[in-house]
């Protein structure tokens, strides 16, 4: 494989990154391009889709030229991008308006209407109890057609930043079975896009606008326009892969290619996600989304919205100037359960498995003999424990992961990575290379050019374990009084505070 070079793309929301990768998964080069975000009402934010492809240029060119390679020796390239950033775009590609980004919520009443429709389409929404997300891709198609009805129907093409790019890349209109599967209601196995719920919510003429093809992670869209290729300085003709949302194509890039592993990607919120040999739906649990990631596997979702956050929020609180170094070494010499302490950890709301938005945290069993490094743990451990109800909830469901392989923020704190082992039970994984979306992508990448046989020889080959920590079990059993405590704040909590949080 000596010579086969991928380049793997990473689309988020400040800025899209690009880093050229060898064929063992080590990274020569990383480039990242800024572009802007507005917000012109309360829960609006856009992008203009033409600074997404003015930024993927500026950083492809300088990746390569960091890299020391050639243009000439790149193979092919994939792109994973934010997930329910949606265009309309004309019959030319071009955007009749800004993005609805996926931080765009201004479609609640219209989520609210899709989930009152009770379509069977809705059952990966924790079994049909919801809620739909204003996030997604089908209220904001519904918000622009009874909002900006011109718009509506100037659009040839309605569909998300990752097609935008893939359709200038290559020409072709084409959606990722990875973000029809998790957030559109498309169904894998059979029948395809929901017809019965786009004809509830009179949008059938959404089903015109959608890309007709769905092709899976990792098949060829086709080669480099000579246009794309200019734009990247990149000859033209180099294969072009499917990719995905990016908090799923880093699963890819953190190993999770089969049952048996979580991917658990931390930073101001969590997110769990893993693969399943048989579906299943219950409440309390998102998805299974059936061949989401790859072909004959179900992936199911969990996740925790304020983690980073308000640790973040904590330390600022207690004192600017302190690090996050000093509060890790006050916190570690306490035991387990910070003395009696337990932290609710829904700052703003429950994502699962209550979908509760309207839950607040909450510290309870404060005395004066507690100190700032009760608070602190307290908080690493509370959100540790959401994190043991999320997995909790999903076992009962069938699903049971035997270790999680961490990326994000988390990785910086050991005590906060031992709390999670010892509360879960399950020994985590750290790999080499930390930006795990643009690693998916280049196997994504690596796969489609022929370098290995598939996916999952492909990320077995280029992701790298570097460390492992081991849960000690003897603190596990220490923890279990104060999980049970946690998993009954939520209750105790909702009934002093429901009544106020829902007026």
């Amino acid at each position: 494989m000596a010579g086969q070079y991928f380049i793997g793309i990473d689309g988020g929301t400040e800025s899209i990154r690009a880093g050229v990768f060898d064929a063992t998964g080590t990274a020569l080069a990383f480039a990242a391009t800024k572009y802007d975000a507005q917000f012109p009402k309360p829960g609006w934010a856009e992008q203009n889709p033409a600074d997404w492809w003015e930024a993927l240029g500026k950083s492809v060119r300088q990746a390569v030229a960091e890299s020391g390679i050639s243009g000439n020796d790149i193979s092919a390239i994939c792109a994973d991008t934010t997930c329910c950033s949606v265009v309309a775009l004309d019959t030319e590609g071009n955007a009749v308006r800004p993005a609805l980004i996926w931080m765009d919520v201004r479609s609640a009443a219209e989520a609210q209407r899709v989930a009152d429709s009770g379509d069977p389409a809705l059952r990966v929404n924790a079994a049909g109890k919801g809620p739909v997300s204003a996030e997604w891709m089908i209220p904001k198609a519904l918000w622009l057609k009874e909002n900006e009805p011109e718009n509506f129907e100037r659009a040839a093409t309605i569909c998300e930043y990752q097609d935008y790019i893939n359709f200038h890349l290559t020409g072709r209109r084409v959606a990722s079975i990875n973000n029809a599967a998790v957030r559109w209601h498309y169904m894998a196995e059979g029948c395809g896009y929901q017809t019965s719920l786009l004809r509830k919510l009179d949008l059938d003429a959404l089903m015109e606008k959608w890309p007709q093809e769905v092709l899976a992670l990792g098949d060829i869209l086709g080669g480099l326009t000579p246009k794309a290729a200019e734009h990247l300085g990149l000859p033209p003709g180099i294969a072009v892969a499917q990719g995905g949302a990016d908090a799923f194509i880093a699963m890819i890039g953190l190993g999770v290619v089969k049952p048996g592993k979580m991917a658990f990607i931390t930073g101001s919120s969590h997110l769990h996600l893993g693969l399943a040999d048989q579906a299943f739906h219950g409440e309390g649990i998102w998805g299974t989304y059936a061949d989401a990631l790859l072909p004959g596997y179900h992936v199911v979702e969990g996740g925790q919205t304020s983690t980073g956050s308000i640790v973040a929020w904590l330390k600022r609180l207690l004192d600017p100037a302190v690090t996050f170094d000093q509060l890790n070494t006050e916190a570690a010499g306490l035991p387990p359960g910070s003395d009696g302490l337990i932290v609710q950890d829904h700052f703003q709301g429950n994502r699962t498995p209550h979908t509760d938005p309207l839950s607040r945290g909450a510290i309870s069993g404060l005395t004066l003999s507690h100190g700032r490094a009760h608070l602190f743990r307290a908080m690493l451990e509370g959100i540790a424990y959401g994190t043991e109800l999320i997995l909790e909830t999903q076992r009962a469901g069938g699903y049971r992961p035997d270790e999680l392989v961490i990326a994000g923020g988390v990785t910086n704190s050991d005590l906060w990575m031992q709390i999670h082992a010892d509360i879960s039970g399950l020994p985590l994984t750290v790999t080499r290379v930390a930006d795990a979306p643009a690693l998916g992508s280049a196997i994504l990448a690596a796969a489609a050019s022929g370098a290995y046989s598939s996916i999952t020889e492909a990320s077995e080959a280029m992701v790298h374990v570097e460390r492992r920590i081991e849960p000690d079990m003897s603190a596990h059993a220490a923890y279990r009084p104060f999980y049970e405590a946690y998993r009954r704040a939520y209750q105790a909590n909702q009934t002093i505070l429901g009544p106020l949080n829902a007026s």
